[in-house]
């Protein structure tokens, strides 16, 4: 069955949850609540773990992207999943009917972790925007092993709980500290631009970059969010770019992140703010393509969580201007 025929008979669909072999029936609601939200978001993946993007109530003109290149629905990852871990880390912002979802999938014989993001307009799924790290695709970095094969992907109470009306902050007030995250990050030379909670951690691509004993991606992953930015040690981030918050969970605190990271590869040595000296570990002209997550309490950054692909240098996002 092809998508548009099935966007027929979805039309007039109801709310209930359907069993598990019908395709799913939502409401015609003016707007989704956060159950609604992750209920999409549920059987958005249960619909991938069968491989069948015909079980989903897609928009008309809906957008699919997966690893920062737009596709046709129902292709790239849509032909390999063969299970969904049960690893899922949900956000919802229901002022914009947007949901996220971090969590793992299993190709054959490669498990990845990704963030997947979906909006919802009348209650069909206009915008579905993956980036999956498939750890098979990193290889091994200088020529040893891949530091990647250790990713851990797990549930982390942080991020699931709600914030008490003290530690609430403006939505736009979220938005500027996750934003502040980035100006730290780009040329980083010490200056902080936003706040941390002295507890703050962080995970990228399931390993632990921050207190960590064994330095899996590096000396600078010993110390903590803020002293990392301190000793201005991710001064060869030359650049970060096409920076969006399209999501923001004002309940649990939580800001979605999407954008690029560039190095132009013309950083060697360079000295921290303490005097010592590190060596840039990109010394060629490359990107990353991120989803970041940020747990904002109080006004300081708690957690991050990052999902983030290497993609060709200054590549253009295909929602840069939509």
């Amino acid at each position: 069955m092809t998508i548009r025929p099935l966007l027929a008979v979805l039309a007039a669909a109801a709310c209930s949850q359907p069993a598990a072999a019908a395709p799913y029936q939502p409401a015609r609601t003016p707007d989704c609540p956060r159950a609604c939200l992750y209920g999409l978001a549920d059987h958005y993946l249960d619909a991938l773990a069968h491989r069948d993007a015909t079980r989903l109530p897609w928009a008309p003109h809906a957008r699919y992207t997966e690893n920062n290149v737009e596709i046709a629905v129902g292709d790239g990852i849509w032909g390999t999943a063969t299970k969904l871990d049960h690893y899922r880390l949900k956000l919802a912002d229901e002022s914009t009917g947007q949901v996220a979802v971090f969590g793992v999938v299993e190709e054959t014989d490669n498990r990845s972790g990704f963030a997947l993001r979906l909006k919802i307009d009348d209650s069909r799924i206009s915008e579905a925007e993956l980036i999956v790290v498939r750890i098979a695709d990193f290889g091994a970095l200088g020529g040893g092993a891949n530091p990647f094969a250790s990713a851990r992907f797990f549930d982390k109470p942080i991020l699931e709980a709600a914030l008490t009306a003290v530690e609430r902050q403006p939505r736009a007030r979220m938005i500027r500290i996750a934003n502040g995250y980035f100006d730290t990050l780009q040329l980083n030379s010490g200056t902080l631009f936003t706040q941390f909670d002295p507890q703050c951690e962080r995970y990228e691509d399931g390993i632990l970059t921050t207190n960590n004993p064994a330095q899996t991606l590096g000396p600078l992953t010993a110390y903590g969010c803020e002293q990392q930015f301190r000793l201005g040690g991710y001064r060869f981030d030359d650049r970060v770019r096409d920076r969006r918050f399209p999501l923001v969970d004002e309940e649990r605190g939580l800001v979605l992140a999407a954008g690029f990271i560039d190095h132009t590869g013309r950083t060697g040595d360079f000295k921290l703010t303490d005097g010592s000296t590190e060596h840039a570990p990109v010394r060629r002209p490359h990107s990353f393509c991120y989803l970041e997550l940020f747990k904002i309490a109080s006004g300081r950054i708690r957690q991050v969580e990052s999902i983030f692909i290497t993609v060709p240098y200054n590549m253009p996002s295909p929602w840069k201007s939509r």
